[in-house]
C-alpha cells in the first residue's frame, strides 16, 4: 500500500495475521479460482414453495440448463437477468449491465436480497434453456458461442447480437422485451411491479436512444456533461475486462447543502469507470438516511470511484451538492490477499489515513469481519460549502 494508505501498526502482525500480512505485501494475481460446485440437476417442484425465496433460487440454480452460463458456459453462475430469466456468470453479467435495465436488470444469487415474487418472474421465464430455444433459435452454423475462456471483445459482441440486436432470434416466438407475455395472469402484475418504473424511463425515449442507454439507473441529471459522456463512452462498456465487485452501502449525508431555498432533495450518483448507479432521492432533507447498497463491476485497470450529490429538480438541471473520490485499489489488493489466504477471524489489515490533503472526514479503516474485506469511509464533499457523506464499501471477489 502506499503511504497515504499505511498499515495501522508499525510491525507486521504476528500468527494468521502475519501470513495475510505477508500476501498483502505481495503482487497477487486477479481473482480467477474456478469453481468446482457440483450443479447436477434435479426435480425440486414438490417441495419449494417451503424454501424461501432465497431457498427456491438455490433449488431452481439447479434445473437442467442453469447450472452453467447461459451465454458462455461458465460452471456455477451467481448472477440472473431477471429480465431475460437466465443465470449468468459474472464475466458475463458485465457485458449484461452494459445493455440498459431495459433488455437486462443483473442481480446477484448471494449478493442481493430475494423476494418470493422475484423468484416467481424467473420461474415463470423458465431459466436457461428455455430462453436459450428463444435467443439463440437462429444461430448460424458456422458461429460459435462464447466459451468460458473466450475473450471480453468475443462475450461482449455475442451477448449484444443475442439480446440486443436479436440477430438469433426466433420471430414466431414471444417478444423478448415484454417478458410478460411468458407468464401466468397471476404473475404480471408482479412483474408490472418489478419492471414498471425503469420501463416507463425508457419508454419517454425515443427507440434509438432507449438502445442507446446503458447501466442500471444511469439515467438521471438530464443533459449534463456528466451523462454525456457517460453515453459517449459506454459503447465500449461491455469489452472492459472485469475482476470482480465493489458494493458500495451509502449510508447517509450530514449537514448537505441547501439548494431549494432551506432544503434539497440529494440523491447520489456513483460512477467507476464507465459504470454510473444512483441511490433513491430522499426529499426535503438535508441530513438523509439512504442504507441503499449498489453494485458495480470492477475493471482490470482500476479506476477511482467518483461520488457526486445532487439535488433533483423536476422543472430545470439537477443541482451539485458536492463530490469525492475515492481509492479502492487497497481495498481490491486486501481482499485478493484475503481470498488467497485461510484465514477466517476478524481483523485489521490497513487504512486510508485522513490528512488535509485527502477528502477523508477521519481515517478509512479496511477490516475483514465475518469473511468479508470491507472500508468504512466518512467523506468531506468537496466543490460545495459543506457536506460530509458516509459510505461502506466491501470487495466482492469473481468467485461469488
Amino acid at each position: 500500500m502506499s503511504t497515504q494508505h499505511g498499515n495501522s501498526d508499525t510491525k507486521p502482525p504476528s500468527g494468521s495475521g502475519s501470513r495475510l500480512y505477508d500476501l498483502l505485501c505481495a503482487e497477487q494475481p486477479y481473482w480467477n479460482r474456478p469453481s468446482d460446485a457440483d450443479c447436477t440437476p434435479w426435480n425440486f417442484r414438490e417441495s419449494w414453495k417451503s424454501s424461501g425465496a432465497k431457498g427456491r433460487l438455490e433449488k431452481l440454480l439447479k434445473e437442467s440448463g442453469n447450472g452453467v452460463c447461459a451465454d458462455c458456459g461458465t460452471p456455477d453462475p451467481k448472477w440472473v437477468s431477471l429480465t431475460l430469466g437466465v443465470f449468468i456468470c459474472i464475466k458475463c453479467s458485465g457485458v449484461h449491465r452494459s445493455l440498459g435495465v431495459h433488455i437486462s436488470k443483473v442481480l446477484s444469487v448471494k449478493l442481493d436480497e430475494w423476494t418470493d415474487e422475484q423468484v416467481d418472474v424467473l420461474v415463470n421465464l423458465g431459466g436457461n434453456n428455455v430462453a436459450n430455444n428463444k435467443y439463440e433459435a437462429l444461430i448460424p452454423e458456422n458461429l460459435k458461442k462464447p466459451s468460458p475462456d473466450s475473450s471480453n471483445e468475443e462475450r461482449a459482441d455475442f451477448i449484444r447480437r443475442k439480446y440486443e440486436m436479436l440477430q438469433f432470434f426466433d420471430g414466431n416466438k414471444h417478444d423478448p422485451h415484454s417478458p410478460q407475455r411468458t407468464l401466468s395472469s397471476s404473475s404480471q402484475g408482479s412483474l408490472s411491479n418489478l419492471f414498471g418504473q425503469d420501463k416507463r424511463q425508457y419508454e419517454k425515449q425515443p427507440t434509438r436512444h432507449r438502445i442507446g442507454q446503458k447501466f442500471r439507473n444511469s439515467w438521471g441529471r438530464r443533459d449534463s456533461d456528466h451523462h454525456k459522456s457517460v453515453r459517449k463512452s459506454n459503447s465500449l462498456a461491455g469489452m472492459v475486462e472485469f475482476i470482480g465487485m465493489i458494493k458500495v452501502n451509502v449510508v447517509k449525508g450530514t449537514n448537505l447543502a441547501v439548494r431549494d431555498m432551506v432544503t434539497s432533495d440529494p440523491y447520489v450518483m456513483l460512477t467507476l469507470g464507465q459504470q454510473s448507479v444512483k441511490t433513491r432521492v430522499i426529499k426535503n432533507n438535508l441530513n438523509p438516511v439512504w442504507n441503499e447498497s449498489l453494485m458495480l463491476s470492477i475493471p482490470d485497470s482500476i479506476p477511482p470511484l467518483k461520488v457526486i450529490v445532487y439535488d433533483k429538480d423536476t422543472f430545470s438541471h439537477d443541482d451539485f451538492m458536492g463530490e469525492a473520490e475515492i481509492d479502492i485499489q487497497p481495498l481490491v489488493a486486501a481482499a485478493k490477499a484475503h481470498e488467497r489466504s485461510e484465514i477466517q477471524e476478524s481483523m485489521q489489515l490497513g487504512k486510508w489515513v485522513a490528512s488535509k490533503d485527502n477528502t477523508l472526514e477521519k481515517d478509512g479503516i479496511i477490516t475483514v469481519t465475518d469473511g468479508k474485506v470491507k472500508q468504512d469511509i466518512s467523506l468531506r464533499l468537496q466543490k460545495v460549502e459543506r457536506g460530509v457523506l458516509e459510505i461502506e464499501l466491501e470487495c466482492v471477489p469473481l468467485t461469488q
